[in-house]
């Protein structure tokens, strides 16, 4: 199977950002950004959810790429393991909104064949990066991205409107790929 030379060209710089190139890193994220929200629009339309939800799984689809960067098999193609990852996170905003989803077997195949396992160190590393953001910030991230409470629920328990949640969430984001790149820049 041929893989786009835009493909590629994300796969190089994801293989040098695992590596510890932040501004490899930076280069991905500001390459496949654009291509998630596309992609999680036609998905939110195919499944009739409002077409706001979009941002709301781009936001969850970065960190969880941000968290899982280490999972990808570099010797396999990036496009897939990431297409992967916006449908899981879009099946589970439709999850958390009480809808049901059928999904074809075929689309889940690979997972169901290699069981993602929770990594310890993982977890210990989502608790210390969330700890260097100030409240409410790290609420929201925990709230949203580690717990997958909506943007409603996460509002209404803060008695925040869903739009400040939301800028919340996104400069929280920005704070985290800011500590990832000085982490990474001064472990070099």
């Amino acid at each position: 199977m041929k893989h786009s030379a835009r493909e590629e060209e994300w796969a190089v710089w994801m293989r040098a950002a695992v590596g510890g190139d932040a501004q490899a890193y930076h280069r991905f994220l500001s390459a496949v950004t654009p291509y998630l929200r596309a992609m999680a629009r036609r998905r939110c339309d195919q499944f009739g959810t409002p077409a706001s939800e979009a941002e709301d799984v781009v936001q969850e689809v970065l960190l969880a790429i941000h968290l899982k960067r280490g999972t990808w098999d570099t010797s396999r193609p990036i496009g897939p393991w990431i297409s992967t990852i916006v449908r899981n996170k879009l099946i589970d905003s439709l999850r958390r909104r009480g809808r049901h989803v059928n999904v074809p077997i075929d689309d889940v195949i690979d997972i169901l064949e290699a069981e993602e396992q929770t990594d310890t160190l993982d977890r210990l590393d989502v608790d210390r990066m969330l700890s260097q953001l100030r409240d409410p910030q790290r609420t929201i991230v925990r709230s949203i991205s580690v717990e997958g409470t909506s943007v409603r629920e996460t509002a209404d328990r803060l008695k925040m409107t869903e739009g400040a949640v939301r800028v919340a969430l996104h400069r929280a984001l920005k704070v985290l790929a800011a500590l990832y790149r000085s982490e990474n820049s001064e472990n070099r």
